[in-house]
């Protein structure tokens, strides 16, 4: 299986996350996506070759999102492994298919086709 992570965060503010990423850390914004209200929904940053991905959150927190060829084969052997599913396979607005699954302390790991790149 071709495969590859992306940290997904959550921010309380997620301007003020973009910011603290972008000055702290020198990550550079790649794409970011907001509501009609003008906040962020979905942004991502990218630090060299890399993806973050985030987005606001009630608090704080953190899962990781990985991208497959074969989203089908990946959540069938999630289910088949007795993992909790947390959100079904299913078709995005932004043209992915994913699913979510809770890991046995709660995280949630997201699997899907979306793969964010830096690549022009």
């Amino acid at each position: 299986m071709t495969a590859k992570l992306y940290p997904a965060l959550r921010f309380g503010d997620a301007d003020a996350g973009r910011r603290w990423l972008e000055e702290a850390l020198g990550f550079e914004e790649h794409q970011v996506y907001r509501g009609d209200d003008g906040a962020i929904v979905h942004a991502e940053l990218r630090l060299g070759d890399d993806i973050v991905m985030f987005g606001p959150g009630d608090a704080a927190g953190a899962t990781v999102y990985i991208a497959v060829d074969d989203v089908a084969a990946a959540f069938e052997r999630a289910r088949a492994a007795g993992a909790t599913i947390v959100r079904g396979l299913q078709d995005t607005d932004y043209g992915s298919r994913e699913f979510a699954v809770a890991d046995p302390d709660g995280r949630t790991w997201s699997v899907g086709t979306y793969r964010p790149s830096t690549r022009a």
